[in-house]
Order: C-alpha cells, then structure tokens, then sequence
C-alpha cells in the first residue's frame, strides 16, 4: 500500500491552475467506461467533458435525471441513470443495472457530495453528509465490484478535501446521536471517511487489478455551497462583500484536473491509496500546519481505514473485496 513516505510528490508536472483538458491532451481513452457521480454539475461536469471528449463511454448517476440529462446536453458519448447515493436501495439497483450490462468499468470517480448541510437524516436515522459523501458510494463500490474487477486495471478515485483536517472518524459517535450536531465537523468526519476509502480499497483491490486513489480538488465556487449563507463564505475570506471570489479558488475545469488525473495518468501506474491535490501525490502535513493544502495522518491511517471498513459494512450489509 502506497502510505507513509510514499505519500510524496511526484513533480508530475502539473499544477494548481492545470485543467481537465490538459490532463487528457492527444490522450485516447476510446474503450474505457467511466462512471461519474454528481457528474453534472460543478467539477463533475468539467471532469464528464474532458473525459468523454477523450473517446470514454461515460455514465452519469443522477439523483434528477432529467436535470442530468439538460446540463449534459451537447457532450458525446455520455448516458445518464438514477441514483440516489443516500438511499442504499437505489444505489443497488443502479449497481445492479450497470452489471446486468457486462460492461467492465475502467474508471469510477466518486464525486458527488454535500458540505456543511443543515442536520440531515436519512436511512434508518444515520446523518446525512456521512451517507451520501461515504456510505453511499461504499456501496457503488461494492455494487459495482464485478465490472471493475472485469477491467484489469479499474482505477477508483475518492473525491475528499482539505475540509478533512476538520475532523478524523469520531468512531463512537458517526451519526451525532450523543453529540450537538456540527455542520463542519460532520462535513470533515465525511471528507476524511472519503481519504480512508481509498487507503483500504486499494489494499484490498489490487489482487484485482484494482487501484484506489483520493484527491482534494481545491477550492471551487460550485453548488456544494447551496448550504452556506454569503456571510458565511465573507467571514471565511472566500468572497469580498462584492461577491468577487478570492483569487485562491480555482475555475471548476481546474478543479477537475487532479480528478481526471488520478484516473488516467500513467504516473501512477503500479501506485495507489494515497491522496493527491493539485495534479500530484500530496504531502503529509501536521494538525495545525496547513488548512489549505497536504494530508494530515488521519486521513491516511490504515488502521483507522481498516476499522472504517468494518464499520460500512456493518451499516450497509455489504463487502467487495
């Protein structure tokens, strides 16, 4: 398992401001099925664009097809099917239609997600951030085992966050049943959960073939911020009171790229389980080191990944690998 001093740049030589489309210049990805969730808005989209403009087949999983279907107008070689990642029924059945189909799945990149909700239940009472940011795309993954174990070479890519430093895996209490719930704390329990999936998916994928990799996009203005109120995002220091958005943040082709590069990059042939940001393998900081950028140890932590497992099968009633 690529963790620990593996988990080291790479000078693969890109950078925060490259894009999606720069990832994939003069490369062919004819042949390749690619999954995409939340694949129609914000990053997702630009990652669906650049992907499917390269020749992959991609699958785009909506919570509102039809809206799915709008935004996704005019892109070739793309399909779009229900999903809805906080209900573990209709996370089967897309799982399910998707194999029936025999298709192998070369790429599945777990974007979909929501940050800093109000408090949320789904389910059988679980919180809402933790289902549909983890817990549903556990199992797409464990739903969708045939298919990527089919493509010899499937590669997974966990769309986490800087927002991880927020909070590790509160074992004890995942779903805010002892504790005053917090908005942010829940989102960085969800980012880290996110970063964990990867460290132990690929340890057990790889007698497959199958590698596993998370990434922190950057900071983007996209619908993830439906929650916040602007005063909020003002204090942080993301937007002035004009509105105008820190130079900072990036364009949403931007924050595609390392997305796009996870999954498709020849750099990390033979690699996996670690987490990536700005095109490249990131580096491990400290609590309190850095907010915006690097992996604190939590977030990487086999052990922690392990038990995390453990516990989403639980939840779930599913095991892939």
């Amino acid at each position: 398992m690529m963790t620990g001093n593996q988990q080291a740049p790479l000078d693969s030589g890109f950078g925060n401001r490259t894009t999606a489309a720069d990832i994939l210049k003069g490369v062919d990805l004819e042949g390749r099925n690619v999954i995409v969730t939340g694949g129609y808005s914000g990053i997702g989209i630009e990652a669906v664009k650049a992907l499917a403009n390269a020749g992959a087949s991609v699958m785009v999983p909506a919570r509102r097809p039809d809206k799915a279907r709008e935004e996704l107008t005019g892109i070739p070689n793309v399909e779009v099917a229900e999903l809805d990642l906080a209900d573990l029924k209709s996370v089967a059945k897309f799982a399910a239609d998707y194999v029936a189909t025999a298709k192998p799945l070369h790429l599945l990149i777990n974007n979909a997600a929501i940050m800093a909700s109000p408090e949320m239940r789904v389910g059988p009472g679980w919180e809402a951030q933790f289902t549909t940011n983890h817990l549903g795309h556990f199992a797409l993954v464990a739903g969708l085992a045939p298919a990527l174990k089919a493509a010899e070479g499937a590669r997974v890519v966990s769309v986490s966050s800087t927002g991880h430093k927020l909070s590790p895996i509160v074992f004890d209490d995942i779903h805010f049943k002892s504790h005053p719930y917090d908005k942010w704390k829940a989102y960085g329990q969800a980012k880290t959960a996110n970063a964990l999936f990867a460290v132990e998916l690929d340890r057990r994928g790889q007698a497959y073939g199958v590698r596993a990799f998370a990434v922190h996009p950057g900071g983007i203005m996209t619908p993830l911020q439906r929650y916040l109120p602007r005063e909020e995002m003002i204090a942080f220091g993301w937007m002035d009171e004009t509105g105008k958005v820190d130079e900072r943040f990036k364009t949403t082709e931007q924050g595609a790229a390392t997305s796009v590069w996870a999954g498709t990059s020849p750099q990390l042939e033979g690699k996996g389980g670690v987490y990536c940001e700005d095109c490249d393998v990131a580096k491990i900081t400290q609590p309190g080191e850095s907010r915006i950028s690097g992996v604190n140890p939590h977030a990487i932590d086999p052990e922690a990944a392990r038990r995390l497992w453990q516990v989403s099968v639980e939840y779930t009633g599913l095991d892939a690998f």
